[in-house]
């Protein structure tokens, strides 16, 4: 008989987040894949359960998941749990549940606590589309790539933050998106927890003068349609014209100049330029 695999939520900083059928289960299988074994033992010593554990992580996941998928084709019964929220979304355990799905080993959600839709559902921007990024790469140029793909996403956009890279991060998304509205809340559902709400040049002053702690999570409005775009077009032409004439900027130099200025997203100024010349060839 084929075991089973449990994908268990597990609370964002508050234990009592954790449901009834989590603790159920959790307290039921054979085993518990985590991503830092000690971590977790913190919240199952507080709901006395005694699961033995083993670690699963972004580091082993390619050496645990075949041995773990033994375990499961011999009838074991495994919860995957996170460090907190849903598995999967920003963590290890794709690999485990394709394998799960490619052999018939029955597979089951436990949910519960998502720090994404959690800070979408307070943030006051709009929740009937989304697109979940969740952390950008650590590297400058593949931020950027990443940004520029998602430029003209009209959905509301959700991303994952470090603290030791939030602002650097923050103000790459100025630049390249531009400025937009966002919700931004760290340390949810803990003794701390901030909201930060406004356009995100406004969000980006306020935490210039106060310490990165804990986890963020930014709600950044998709964007937005220009309600006159043939003359919002010949406005960001006109100004990054007017930045090369005046100070003596390069184009490159312009257009980021304008970003910030205009609060629109490097994309669309781009676009407004190449527009401009290409009326101007006419």
């Amino acid at each position: 008989m084929l075991g089973i695999l449990y994908v268990v939520a597990t609370p964002l900083g508050n234990l009592e987040d954790l449901s009834p059928r989590a603790a159920k289960i959790l307290g039921e299988v054979d085993l518990i894949a985590c991503e830092d074994t000690r971590h977790t033992r913190k919240l199952l010593n507080h709901f006395a359960i005694h699961t033995p554990t083993t670690s699963y992580h972004e580091h082993n996941e390619d050496a645990k998941a075949p041995a773990l998928m033994i375990q499961l084709q011999e009838g074991k019964r495994i919860a995957l749990v996170s460090d907190a929220g849903t598995p999967l979304l920003s963590d290890p355990g794709h690999r485990l549940v394709q394998a799960c799905r490619e052999n018939e080993i029955p597979v089951y959600p436990v949910p519960g606590p998502s720090a994404a839709t959690a800070a979408l559902s307070v943030s006051g921007l709009p929740a009937h589309r989304f697109l979940f990024i969740g952390f950008l790469p650590r590297r400058a140029a593949l931020q950027r790539a990443m940004l520029e793909q998602v430029s003209q996403q009209d959905s509301t956009l959700l991303f994952y933050i470090s603290p030791h890279g939030l602002l650097p991060t923050l103000k790459r998304i100025v630049e390249i998106l531009g400025n937009r509205r966002a919700f931004l809340i760290r340390e949810m559902t803990k003794l701390h927890e901030t909201h930060y709400f406004g356009r995100l040049k406004e969000v980006l002053t306020t935490l210039e003068q106060e310490p990165a702690r804990g986890e963020y999570t930014l709600v950044l409005e998709g964007q937005t349609s220009q309600e006159n775009p043939v003359t919002s077009q010949l406005d960001g032409a006109a100004y990054v014209a007017g930045l090369i004439e005046t100070r003596g900027l390069t184009q490159k130099e312009a257009i980021k100049q304008a970003t910030q200025e205009l609060g629109l997203s490097r994309r669309e100024i781009y676009d407004q330029v190449e527009a401009g010349k290409a009326r101007r060839r006419e």
